[in-house]
């Protein structure tokens, strides 16, 4: 069930799409306190003010997710004349990592959404029925906006930059938590867990959060730029993608730092390739997905072997997994299956879950939880929220960075990877 909803979910929604002149960005567009966010170069949808908002809670948070907007889209009346992935109703999504975390799970449908992709732009608008049809959208941007949007609030002046500090686990807690973490893996009661730490700082409550976005996404063009309730990153890592009765998905797991020059960078990746620690931990999380997605898709395949990804502070191993959608199963549906893979939690999952819970000395919130969008025909993107960091009310930041711990890991490397990862959020936050 349902586990806390607002006011606005008890009426069915108006959806129209209209087609537009291109775009050329999307980021001006936002809301500076509060944007909604799915990019990767450029195009992508943005979303601005809240038309409706569903909030989920414990074991049943994404299936009951999947169940609620079934509904929405049956009650909806939605013209699309695009037809393109983002345009018509869609929702951003940020879901916990865990079934027992404090932190809400979400679905925001968007009162405005613009979209770009494949050349095209749109600008789709929502609203309850029996509303007014020619009430004026709230919106928030840098200057009056080609689409006919109303100009909110002032855009916030501060440009939402702080320092991040250790927060409840510091470097020594760390290096500790992954030798009890090799322990237990010695024992033969656990094969990988992925352990995270935290760094914390403070915004003003006038912080622009455009700005950091801006930063991430011109120095992770490839990445997914998202910002969803609060929720902001460039992660590299597809959880799943449903497009066209398609189904597909990038697995990274296993790590190196990028060289100092073209000759020790190339050795890097070659290591990392050739490395048995990282091959068996990228290992343990491409099997994860293919056993998860395995009921739901046909023929499906994966890249014949782990590949480099070179990303702009680090190389990472990658494979690439695509299938044809064998069931009715919407993107939601298949988070539930997916959710969490081996190169986030570990292996066995539940014993990696329990070692995370032990070890970690917070709750991870929404990091390595999924996060994405959802459309009217179950078609989505979804991505793994990794290299991010969620704002809360009052501007406490927090983010996080994790490793994969296997039989061979070492605590100093393992440190060292966490301190690689955070690299995005303390480039994009810093003073």
């Amino acid at each position: 069930m349902l586990s806390r909803v607002t006011a606005t979910q008890v009426r069915a929604l108006v959806v129209e799409t209209t087609p537009v002149d291109d775009l050329d960005r999307l980021l001006p567009l936002l809301d500076p306190a509060d944007p909604l966010l799915w990019m990767r170069g450029g195009d992508g949808i943005a979303g601005v003010g809240t038309a409706l908002r569903l909030e989920f809670e414990g074991p049943g948070r994404m299936t009951d997710a999947a169940a609620a907007w079934r509904q929405v889209v049956a009650d909806a009346t939605v013209v699309d004349p695009v037809r393109l992935p983002g345009s018509g109703l869609v929702a951003f999504g940020a879901f916990a990592f865990s079934a027992s975390s404090s932190a809400t799970s979400v679905l925001t449908v968007p009162e405005v959404v613009v979209g770009r992709r494949a050349g095209a732009s749109w600008v789709t608008r929502v609203r309850p029925i029996g509303s007014d049809a020619d009430g004026e959208s709230r919106f928030v941007g840098d200057a009056a906006s080609p689409l006919g949007l109303r100009r909110g609030a002032t855009a916030a002046a501060d440009e939402g930059r702080t320092t991040l500090s250790p927060g409840a686990m510091g470097e020594d807690a760390y290096r500790a938590a992954v030798r009890e973490a090799l322990s237990r893996i010695a024992s033969d009661s656990l094969s990988k867990v992925v352990l995270a730490r935290d760094l914390v700082g403070a915004l003003p409550l006038s912080a622009d959060l455009r700005r950091p976005l801006r930063e991430l996404a011109a120095a992770y063009p490839d990445c997914w730029t998202f910002a969803v309730d609060g929720l902001l990153g460039a992660s590299p890592e597809t959880l799943v993608r449903v497009a066209g009765g398609r189904v597909s998905a990038r697995v990274l797991a296993g790590t190196a730092g990028r060289g100092v020059d073209a000759a020790t960078d190339r050795a890097a990746a070659a290591e990392l390739v050739a490395s048995d620690k990282n091959q068996d931990e990228h290992a343990f999380a491409l099997q994860s997905v293919l056993v998860s997605l395995g009921p739901h898709a046909a023929d499906l395949q994966a890249s014949d072997r782990p590949f480099p990804l070179e990303l702009p502070n680090l190389w990472h191993l990658a494979s690439d997994v695509s299938g044809t959608l064998g069931d009715a199963s919407s993107s939601l549906d298949l988070l539930d299956a997916l959710h969490p893979t081996a190169a986030v939690a570990g292996s066995p999952t539940a014993t990696a879950i329990r070692a995370i819970a032990d070890l970690e000395p917070f709750d991870r919130g929404r990091f390595a939880g999924p996060v994405g969008w959802v459309g009217a025909g179950g078609e989505g993107e979804w991505a793994v929220a990794l290299r991010c960091a969620q704002v809360s009310e009052g501007g406490r930041i927090t983010a996080y960075a994790g490793a994969g711990i296997v039989a061979g890991s070492d605590p100093d490397a393992e440190l060292a990877e966490t301190g690689i990862k955070f690299r995005p959020i303390l480039d994009a936050f810093s003073l």
